[in-house]
């Protein structure tokens, strides 16, 4: 039983994320983890899945969610069933629940009321008839669990459900539902707490009932008792909902959207990273008009495609990206190497806005001495480039008074200078040297690093897509050069013609330049397994 809820979990999922119903070979290749699956075995195996859950259904030959137009109503259209209930504990395998209450929502307006008691079956602990002020002799003479539920079922219909913290809910709820049925709950959920969440971010910092019910001013307060809570939970819905539509959501599926907690969100997103291959290569995240959201690279494109939906933290602009991410592409690579660089030119060239903080050419700046003086300028020269423009002026104002070479032959005047200060007890001055000279020690470790691979000549040669041929990538006069060459004899056009670019050019300082001779630096201090690095000759290649 609980595999085929489970299956039934992942399915409802995958349709959800392919926004519509999806054939059968499809849903049984990504269940079954099957790489063919004909339309007769696809059925069949889906077959108990669908039939089982009340969310599912068969549209043809296709796999969809029962009632999914509900999903198109309009938010100031749309009926939702507000529910809370009591319960004698926390756990719903062992507890049971003592009182539901709900209220329907219609057109944005509280509509009409639901209230029960429920004879739990058990004695009530005293801490629970403390807390709710609920009588154990009340609960002798209520309905049973299964009287009350379908009363509360027949209440609600086919609308959505909406609960504060709905997971402990629906658990007391989906436990006699299926014990009564054996099957799911139809009906969509929204949280008002991932909702709140969602909307509220950093205008309130707690989510608790009491404290949204606070927030939003409710005329209906909680207490502990199922009506007045729900009561007190539709009046926030619909605030939020009216938030909602402020942040541009028109429909009740965009609210459910919105209100699903991060995994749900990101696990129903999986299907989208489907069929990705274990080859380097670089990915696309992209919005629904197709923009680019995302660029990043990978040695292994499913292991890190996948590391995205496993539950983790990204970085903010990154989160923002998968909440967005409506399509992923990957184009695949022969080496890690290759896909690094890639990464690199796609970011320039396209400018994602969740790569945010990978640099910007255009923006970056040198250091020069003009007139005794040392200052930040925009135009390319041996003493760059520097991406922060803070950085490199903190460490002009390092370098006042300095006119020699090189810039690290500052720094030791500048550490006596400091301990000087210290030791006059000229704190504040002390504090602004220090950052400076902060500023300066990452600026010539930056700048002595260049240098040094500016002056590097090799050739860097990693496997290629093309069966029979190899990447090289040829590095002299500051510049990263890619051939594709011909394993064996065949390939010495292409070295040549590679030599004479590394070799023949004047020495570039250009901030794009700058940038894939960081990228090879990285490869070369800790090379894989499949790169090959040798010095900048014919026969050094060709026997490589």
């Amino acid at each position: 039983m609980q595999l085929s809820f489970d299956a039934a979990d992942r399915l409802v999922e995958l349709v959800q994320a392919r926004r519509g119903a999806v054939s059968a070979e499809d849903a049984a290749r990504v269940l079954f983890a099957l790489e063919r699956a004909p339309a007769t075995l696809a059925h069949s195996l889906l077959a108990d899945v669908v039939d089982g859950d009340a969310r599912l259904a068969w549209l043809g030959a296709r796999v969809g969610l029962a009632g999914d137009a509900s999903g198109d109503v309009l938010i100031e259209d749309a009926e939702l069933v507000v529910f809370d209930l009591e319960t004698t504990g926390l756990s719903a395998s062992r507890d049971r629940m003592c009182e539901i209450g709900a209220v329907r929502v219609r057109a944005l307006a509280v509509d009409e009321t639901f209230e029960t008691l429920v004879n739990p079956g058990v004695v009530l602990p005293a801490s629970i008839a403390a807390l709710t002020g609920i009588q154990p002799s009340d609960l002798r003479r209520a309905p049973q669990a299964e009287l009350a539920v379908r009363r509360f079922l027949a209440f609600a219909g086919d609308a959505p459900l909406v609960a504060h913290n709905a997971r402990f809910d629906i658990g007391f709820l989906e436990r006699e539902v299926e014990r009564l049925t054996g099957r799911h709950l139809a009906a969509a959920v929204i949280d008002t707490v991932w909702l709140a969440r969602r909307l509220l971010q950093r205008r309130s910092e707690r989510f608790s009932l009491r404290q949204l019910s606070h927030f939003f001013g409710t005329t209906s307060q909680p207490c502990h008792r199922a009506l007045p809570d729900a009561l007190s939970t539709a009046e926030i819905l619909i605030a939020l909902l009216g938030l909602a539509q402020e942040r541009g959501a028109r429909t009740l599926a965009e609210v459910v959207e919105l209100a699903a907690p991060r995994a749900r969100r990101l696990h129903s997103k999986r299907a989208l990273v489907a069929g990705a291959p274990t080859t380097p290569g670089v990915y696309l995240f992209r919005d629904r008009n197709d923009a680019v959201l995302y660029v990043g690279k990978a040695r292994d494109l499913r292991a890190r495609l996948r590391s995205y939906f496993a539950g983790d933290r990204q970085r903010p602009a990154v989160e923002a990206a998968l909440g967005a991410l409506e399509r992923v592409e990957w184009r695949e690579l022969g080496s890690e190497l290759e896909a690094a660089l890639e990464e690199l030119r796609l970011i320039r060239e396209l400018r994602p806005p969740a790569n945010a903080r990978a640099g910007r050419p255009d923006r970056y700046v040198y250091l020069a001495l003009r007139r005794d003086r040392w200052t930040v300028v925009p135009e390319a020269g041996p003493l760059g480039p520097i991406a922060s423009k803070r950085r490199a002026q903190l460490a002009a104002r390092a370098l006042d008074g300095f006119e020699g070479e090189p810039l690290a032959a500052a720094l030791p005047p500048l550490r006596a200078r400091l301990r000087r200060l210290a030791r006059d007890l000229r704190f504040e001055d002390a504090a602004r040297l220090r950052d400076r000279m902060a500023a300066l020690e990452e600026v010539v470790a930056r700048i002595v690093e260049l240098d040094r691979l500016r002056a590097s000549r090799l050739c860097v040669l990693a496997p290629a897509r093309e069966r029979g041929f190899r990447r090289a990538f040829f590095v002299g006069g500051g510049r990263v050069r890619v051939r594709t060459v011909a394993e064996g004899s065949a390939g010495r056009v292409e070295i040549e013609a590679g030599l004479a670019e590394a070799t023949l050019v004047e020495p570039s300082v250009a901030p794009d330049d700058a940038d894939e001779l960081l990228v090879v630096a990285g490869f070369l201090r800790r090379p894989g397994p499949e790169l090959r690095i040798v010095s900048l000759d014919a026969g050094a290649i060709l026997a490589a």
